[in-house]
């Protein structure tokens, strides 16, 4: 028996079994058989062939001692007996040669363990490449690292799944017709290209925690989809410092996903939230991960954002003194990396830390620009520091139109409650 065939102990659960080495070894299994059948297609359907194979014959015989063997083994054969049926392939004989390489046991042992490594991180620098639109790179790091079904992606971005589905083909279709590179780019690339991986899992991670348009506030599936990709990034680049900032900065917003709406699903400021449903341990997490990146002393926009949001989990953090520590962090965040994002949100900093005229200050250049007209954030944050101004006609002009432009019916109520109480009274 090899050891993929050994069997555990027929007494597991082999439902539990299948749904657990999906998630765990499905990634990797899918890019060595990618490296070796160079066929996005194929590979994907003759995984998700062996691990529908894996329901029946681990319920028969038992899990194996490793699954992640015993699938790789199941989806090579798969992939195989797929290329023989379909004879109009030009280069059918050196893929399938390419697959018998991987049957004869080359990505076995220490070394073997690296080759899976390298392929996943070329996995994800793939489905990553910039030659895809934003939109397509993140379907499709969803739909092959993340092993997301289609349906359930284009419910999280609120498109129909026939839509998404296109989407993800055509992104496929372009890397075999623009012949995109299965590798990792070189050194001279890699900080180029690692800031569009990261950017991807942030805004995996972004519409989960804060869903632009729906009636949900949170996606906690996305959430943890991204941290779980940011986890494999950390384990495959442990060197690269924004990893590590990245990763730091998704577990310390998660750890307060609990207390982001109440029992009835309204929205709850960060003043105002209830500390005892945070994530005491994603804390923690989030705070090693943040250590961790600044003792490799190469700062970026990831590590500056992750500590801003250290200080707004520490015990004072929305104090007048947390607030001016994050606003000097924003101000250095908008020298590394300035985006009007930045900039409203270190306008929010400053309107807490030093008054509210402080912030309505940096804010006027911001509302001049036309083509922030419809940026959302923006009116909203106008119309809190106007009402805190003590400004109400003003705010409320700034309240209806943060409200017209809000997408996501949890944030729209609360603005909508906010501007209420002002025309109350």
């Amino acid at each position: 028996m090899t050891e993929g065939e050994q069997r555990g102990p027929r007494g597991s659960d082999p439902a539990a079994a299948v749904a657990r080495a999906f998630r765990e070894e499905r990634a990797a299994v899918l890019a060595t058989l990618i490296r070796q059948a160079a066929d996005f297609q194929l590979a994907e359907d003759a995984v998700q062939d062996a691990f529908a194979d894996a329901i029946t014959a681990w319920q028969r015989e038992g899990i194996p001692a490793n699954p992640g063997a015993w699938i790789t083994v199941a989806a090579r054969r798969r992939a195989i007996d797929r290329l023989r049926r379909d004879r109009s392939l030009a280069d059918r004989a050196e893929r399938l040669a390419g697959l018998a390489r991987l049957g004869a046991g080359e990505d076995t042992g220490t070394d073997g363990e690296s080759m899976i490594a390298d392929d996943r991180l070329r996995l994800i620098f793939t489905c990553c490449h910039p030659a895809l639109g934003v939109a397509a790179r993140v379907a499709l790091t969803l739909r092959v690292v993340g092993g997301l079904a289609t349906g359930e992606i284009a419910r999280a971005f609120l498109v129909s799944e026939p839509t998404m589905g296109k989407r993800i083909v055509r992104a496929k279709r372009k890397i075999a017709a623009a012949h995109i590179p299965y590798r990792v780019p070189g050194d001279d690339e890699l900080p180029g290209r690692l800031h569009g991986v990261l950017r991807v899992i942030y805004l995996i991670f972004n519409e989960g925690y804060a869903a632009a348009a729906g009636d949900q506030l949170v996606r906690a599936g996305l959430c943890q989809e991204a941290i779980r990709l940011g986890e494999l990034l950390c384990e495959l680049m442990p060197g690269e410092p924004e990893v590590w900032g990245l990763q730091a900065l998704m577990l310390l917003h998660d750890a307060r996903r609990g207390a982001r709406v109440d029992a009835q699903g309204a929205y709850v400021a960060l003043e105002g939230q209830d500390r005892s449903l945070w994530d005491e341990a994603r804390i923690g997490q989030g705070l090693r991960a943040l250590g961790r990146a600044l003792r490799l002393r190469r700062p970026g926009e990831y590590q500056l954002q992750a500590a801003i949001t250290a200080l707004h989990v520490q015990p004072g953090g929305t104090e007048t003194a947390g607030w001016a520590q994050v606003a000097e962090l924003y101000g250095a965040l908008a020298e590394l990396s300035p985006s009007p994002v930045v900039e409203v949100n270190r306008a929010t900093a400053v309107g807490f830390a030093y008054g509210p005229e402080a912030g309505l200050r940096l804010l006027g250049p911001l509302l001049a620009t036309p083509v922030l007209q419809r940026y959302q954030p923006l009116h909203a944050a106008h119309a809190e520091l106007l009402r805190r101004a003590g400004r109400p006609a003003d705010a409320i002009d700034a309240y209806r139109r943060a409200i017209a432009l809000s997408g996501n019916s949890v944030e729209r109520a609360e603005l909508e409650r906010r501007l209420r109480a002002l025309t109350a009274d």
